[in-house]
């Protein structure tokens, strides 16, 4: 235990602290005798005692408010995370929904690939055959003639 000597309304005290904290104990020690002597300069002298109850009551307010706004911090996070997770959730429905549709559209983007190399094959053959037909007809028509 380490022991750190302060001078708290003109008197000295030793407060005894665990090691390595002596810095803090007297960082806290300077804002509570700032809020006594702020209380002292504002109300006057109304007794050590007095003025020691205001100032404890007036940290013990501070704590309190301070928190109500942690605790609200706290809630406000906790809202924010719970809308994240929802946000992420229809991120994720979103994605999902669009890669069926992608993987819709290629499907259906094969089968028309399909359909018209099938098309192009039946219209080549139509070709084929028509020109044939035709051919066909000229040498009836020329063997007619010359007949």
């Amino acid at each position: 235990m380490a022991n750190v000597s302060i001078k708290f309304n003109g008197k000295e005290f030793l407060l005894s602290c665990d090691d390595g904290q002596e810095e803090h104990l007297e960082e806290l020690l300077i804002q509570i005798n700032q809020k006594f002597n702020n209380l002292k300069n504002n109300l006057g002298n109304l007794g050590e005692n007095k003025l020691l109850l205001i100032t404890a009551v007036k940290v013990m307010d501070e704590y309190y408010e301070t928190k109500k706004k942690v605790e609200q911090k706290k809630k406000e996070l906790n809202e924010l995370s719970n809308k994240f997770r929802e946000l992420k959730s229809l991120i994720y429905d979103y994605r999902d929904k669009k890669e069926g549709e992608i993987k819709e559209l290629n499907e259906n983007h094969y089968k028309l690939k399909n359909e018209i190399e099938i098309s192009q094959k039946n219209y080549e053959k139509l070709i084929d055959q028509a020109a044939d037909e035709i051919s066909s007809f000229v040498e009836k028509a020329n063997l007619e003639n010359l007949s």
